[in-house]
């Protein structure tokens, strides 16, 4: 939405803004006239009101005579009005101890990721990690298991190695096996998984030999492996944290809310996601479930090297304080880039 608002607008949006992700409570005019910075009377604050209400950027609950921000107020408020969250000595040291609980196994270390952001934003939070580039197959291997039994090796660019044990009546000999794999080494290596064409796999059929019954399991197998790479690894943590949100104190939005909040809907984020902004913010309805279009979800990115990038986000009401956690995840991805990338934290800010 591309409105012109003048200072005053913008001046009591960003009161109401900043009240209402404090109480919760619907803001009326006397109470943002109170404020020692506020010197417009409550008559004025109130006609601004209602224009900001016409103008879509506050709504009106049915309860109360308050107002409160409205996605398109918050996306405003997001975009022109925020103000830079500073982090405190404190919070930059409880995140850096956090990050120091240094973990072996890659896997381990993302959970223990969502755990310590839905910890410190006091909302469900979710570690995700994906591929920057495409997998590829890096080599194909066909071995001898035994008769008419044979092992399927294939490897791939991200130093994924699988296996799968065939067994067919098939008459195969060693020196089959071998031209076998150096056609599929030759034809399906280095190239993605959408350009395996039926054209493709028929000339390396017709180039197998008496192997030829192998290669339609091999093109199957090695696309189910680079498919199950390329899936997004999601971490997902601290829902129940919701429950203790005044906007899902009613158990039938908050059942609506946790049931869409799964791996599968958050794995799709990164197709709603500008692929050139480290972080972002969705709001209401520009989530990627209708039911979540309630909510806001704020995630950022950091890269872990080998062509993989991580992302760590939290999903919470619209009225969640958006400086003071993009502050958080910010200084948490800083840290994590480096830890995982450079294998050291970012320094402890200290007092000014």
């Amino acid at each position: 939405m591309s409105v012109e608002m003048s200072e005053r607008k913008q001046k009591i949006l960003k009161a109401i803004v900043d009240l209402y992700i404090r109480t919760a409570e619907p803001v009326g005019s006397k109470t943002i006239a109170a404020m020692p910075d506020m010197d417009f009377s409550s008559a004025t604050i109130r006609n601004e009101m209602a224009e900001l209400t016409n103008l879509g950027f506050l709504e009106q609950p049915h309860t109360s005579a308050g107002r409160i921000p409205s996605p398109a107020g918050y996306r405003f408020y997001i975009d022109r009005l925020m103000q830079d969250y500073r982090l405190s000595v404190d919070e930059t040291q409880s995140i850096n101890q956090a990050m120091e609980l240094r973990m072996q196994e890659f896997d381990r270390a993302m959970s223990k990721v969502g755990k310590l952001v839905s910890q410190l934003t006091n909302l469900p939070a979710y570690a995700m990690t994906a591929h920057t580039d495409s997998v590829k197959v890096r080599r194909f291997e066909v071995l001898p298991a035994g008769e008419k039994s044979f092992i399927l090796v294939v490897m791939t660019t991200d130093e994924t190695v699988k296996n799968k044990l065939i067994k067919l009546p098939l008459s195969i000999t060693e020196q089959d096996l071998k031209l076998l794999s150096a056609v599929l080494n030759a034809s399906l290596t280095e190239i993605p998984v959408e350009q395996f064409t039926p054209e493709l796999i028929d000339r390396v059929t017709r180039s197998a030999g008496a192997a030829s019954g192998l290669v339609p399991i091999a093109v199957d197998f090695a696309t189910h492996v680079l498919e199950t790479c390329r899936r997004a690894e999601v971490y997902l943590t601290g829902q129940n944290r919701l429950l203790g949100q005044p906007e899902y104190q009613d158990l039938s939005r908050a059942q609506e809310v946790l049931s869409a909040l799964d791996e599968d809907t958050i794995s799709n984020l990164p197709a709603k996601l500008d692929p050139n902004s480290p972080m972002q913010i969705l709001v209401g309805p520009e989530n990627v479930a209708q039911e979540l279009k309630n909510t806001s979800v704020v995630v950022t990115r950091f890269d872990i090297g080998e062509g993989m990038q991580g992302m760590i986000g939290v999903v919470g009401p619209q009225r969640m304080d958006y400086a003071q956690i993009t502050a958080r995840l910010s200084y948490f991805a800083e840290g994590l880039g480096r830890l995982f990338g450079k294998n050291e934290l970012p320094e402890a800010k200290k007092e000014e």
